[in-house]
């Protein structure tokens, strides 16, 4: 008997080892990140800066896959389906991760089929017009708006999008009704502002600032507590009198639900190492996405802020009678 008790103490012991090493191995091959937007998307460039320094603390390639369609649910299912084993990760953002779970009937749950890993860099909107709006800041274009109830225009990037969202915040929050017209993508949006053709757009602040520095289109304000560092000259919402409107592009990175902890540990350590590297804060400053402080980098942090986000967010859509087309 005591010979079969040392027997199986000694198989218990080799497992525990086995386990531990390969726990310790995390990770052993390349590691896919998938964006579920197309190449050159916001989304997918704060993913392949992070991707590409990741690899350094990690010891392994991180490499981008791009699974676009559908308002990116297709991308983002695919990460839920995939094995709960660290080699599968999403980058997403507010409309991925948020936004779609209110619009569409998907085949999992934003909230529930993910674990955290960290929040990333964020990039705030921008309220911008044609140049030939007669405001001159935020508190004249909505008089304008008001006194021209259903007669200006807002381009969206799609029914459901980020910039569509906005707008509806917008209307609920300052009493105003303006037309919605729906792009491919708010790049084409941005150009028809700059024709004429369309009043207004709701727009990452990435994608704007360029035509606002060439003088091709106004800025009313940011849509966040502090001014953008690439553009301290743009007022925030609060100072230009719209308090509290705020909306922030944010992305982040997930995991399949079921993950071990020690994986999602490694894979937050690894980016927030890549956080801090020097060169990716000033290209990410050079681009206009802010950095989150250290505290909200942590997966219980990414956790709580998706889930008040959800909260926020899907009353709204709601209430707006927001639906997939």
């Amino acid at each position: 008997m005591q010979r079969i008790c040392l027997f199986f103490l000694a198989v218990l012991g080799l497992a525990c080892a086995s386990m531990g090493v390969g726990a310790q191995l995390y990770p052993s091959r390349p590691i896919t990140m998938v964006a579920p937007f197309a190449a050159g998307a916001p989304v997918d460039t704060v993913g392949r800066f992070m991707a590409e320094r990741m690899r350094v603390s990690l010891g392994q390639p991180v490499i981008i896959e791009n699974v676009s369609g559908a308002a990116g649910t297709l991308g983002v299912g695919r990460v839920a389906r995939a094995a709960a084993d660290g080699y599968t990760i999403s980058v997403g953002n507010i409309s991925s991760h948020v936004l779609t779970g209110a619009i569409y009937a998907l085949q999992y749950d934003v909230l529930k089929d993910f674990e955290p890993v960290a929040l990333l860099a964020s990039n705030p909107q921008l309220i911008i017009s044609r140049n030939a709006i007669p405001a001159n800041d935020l508190k004249g274009l909505i008089a304008w708006l008001k006194a021209n109830p259903d007669k200006a225009s807002a381009g969206t990037g799609g029914v459901g999008g980020v910039s569509h969202v906005a707008g509806v915040f917008f209307q609920k929050e300052t009493g105003t009704r303006f037309q919605f017209v729906p792009y491919r993508g708010t790049n084409l949006a941005q150009q028809h502002v700059i024709g004429g053709q369309i009043d207004l757009l709701f727009e990452q602040a990435v994608n704007a600032l360029p035509n606002v520095r060439a003088g091709k289109i106004k800025a009313y304000a940011v849509t966040a507590k502090t001014r953008l560092d690439s553009a301290p000259d743009i007022p925030t919402v609060d100072e230009a009198g719209l308090p509290g409107f705020y909306m922030s592009v944010w992305n982040a990175l997930w995991v399949p639900k079921g993950t071990p902890k020690d994986v999602i540990t490694k894979l937050n350590a690894a980016a927030v190492d890549s956080m801090a590297d020097p060169a990716v804060r000033k290209r990410f400053g050079e681009l206009g996405l802010d950095i989150p402080p250290r505290e909200q980098q942590t997966p219980e942090a990414l956790g709580a802020f998706h889930k008040a986000e959800i909260e926020k967010w899907w009353p709204i859509i709601k209430a707006a009678n927001i639906k997939a087309e």
